[in-house]
């Protein structure tokens, strides 16, 4: 059985015996060029064998090319489904051809997954199969591999091909291969007004002020978690209705989104009320307040322990919300009825909220203030 041993730093030599400290003082002086950070993942085989062609894969990817932790996260899993099926079937990784790929794509068609006991998606079986294929492209292009029945060839094994005339504006995709399924892109499903407002009754501060940006902008959980507390409270001082955010898209690509004032407004009462009280009690129990996000590490953490909680129970009222964002689908899974509360968050929302209201619908003292002075830290 593949396995993945992730990379651990080197041990002070407090750590080890006696007669091992010269050694571990030799190896923490040593300068490396290219060093592989701490948790990097290393595959190896059943007999504990180095796979040294997926680890210089994901090391060019990952070190030289400075891809970010999802995107080496999702080749090590792809290399290690791969292999593991390679050596399952006692078939070489150099010896592998269009039967084995065609074998490994049915193979996912017609089992569940393992982790999750539900059926592959089309798109989960497209992308580990052009993982596998870029695998062995780069292989063979880094001299791994002097050849490969994967790479350099049509990839249409019918017996007779008839001539087809040759349109310039077309070229040879890999989607067009034998390998790859046909995939149609997924329309969007947007929430209707009545689970939007369900949605947002249901979860509290500051989860449903996220809900809200991400609804209003299509976020995905990452970028919206990645935003800063300047990218909100620097904009124009207009009487504009909406404005523009600058925003890291996924894959560190700069994008923008089209907030409303009315979003920025009551964000800005979240910062000056729930996010002070926050920093307020971390600098009490001496906590660092090094966090200039606009969603609290308190919060960061709680929310991705919900999303977690609330993916594999549930939901009691029978709620369950998904925004596809864009083509990429799922990335943004908004559980609401059937998240975990503890007490100390059921008592959140008899608190006021960012708005001024109470879970009962009464109106606080806050509100009979005009914006300017209730959203002014």
């Amino acid at each position: 059985m593949v396995q993945i041993i992730r990379k651990a730093a080197l041990p002070t030599p407090s750590e080890v015996i006696e007669r091992l400290h010269p050694a571990v003082t030799q190896a923490l002086a040593m300068t490396l060029r290219e060093p592989r950070p701490a948790g990097f993942p290393l595959l190896f085989t059943a007999d504990m064998r180095l796979i040294e062609p997926a680890v210089a894969f994901l090391h060019e990817h990952s070190v030289q090319r400075a891809h970010t932790a999802d995107t080496l996260r999702t080749y090590a899993e792809i290399l290690y489904d791969w292999f593991e099926t390679l050596e399952q079937n006692a078939v070489g990784w150099a010896d592998a051809d269009a039967v084995d790929l065609v074998a490994y794509r049915n193979r996912m068609m017609l089992q569940p997954s393992p982790h999750t006991g539900r059926p592959y998606r089309i798109s989960t079986i497209n992308h580990r199969v052009r993982g596998a294929l870029r695998f062995y492209e780069w292989a063979v292009r880094m001299h791994w591999l002097t050849d490969s029945p994967l790479v350099g060839r049509p990839r249409n094994f019918a017996v007779a091909r008839h001539p087809q005339p040759v349109r310039a504006d077309t070229t040879q995709a890999s989607d067009h291969s034998l390998f790859v399924l046909r995939q149609f892109e997924p329309l969007p499903r947007p929430l209707t007004s009545a689970q939007a407002r369900e949605l947002l009754a249901t979860l509290g501060p500051p989860y449903d002020l996220m809900a809200r940006w991400q609804l209003y902008t299509g976020l995905r959980v990452s970028e919206l978690l990645r935003l800063n507390v300047n990218d909100v409270t620097e904009r124009r001082l207009s009487a504009a209705s909406y404005h523009t955010i600058d925003v890291t898209r996924k894959g560190r690509k700069p994008g923008y989104v089209v907030a409303p004032a009315s979003l920025l407004d009551e964000t800005t009462g979240y910062l000056c009320g729930h996010r002070h009280a926050w920093l307020q009690r971390a600098r009490r129990k001496g906590r660092p307040l090094e966090h200039k996000g606009v969603v609290h590490q308190r919060a960061r953490h709680t929310c991705r322990q919900e999303r977690v909680s609330a993916r594999n129970q549930p939901s009691r009222s029978g709620l369950r919300v998904q925004s596809d964002h864009a083509s990429d689908a799922g990335d943004l899974r908004l559980h609401a009825a059937g998240s975990p509360r503890t007490a100390r968050q059921r008592g959140r929302l008899n608190q006021p909220t960012a708005r001024g209201e109470g879970a009962d619908g009464s109106r606080t003292h806050r509100d009979h203030r005009p914006v300017s002075a209730r959203h002014r830290c």
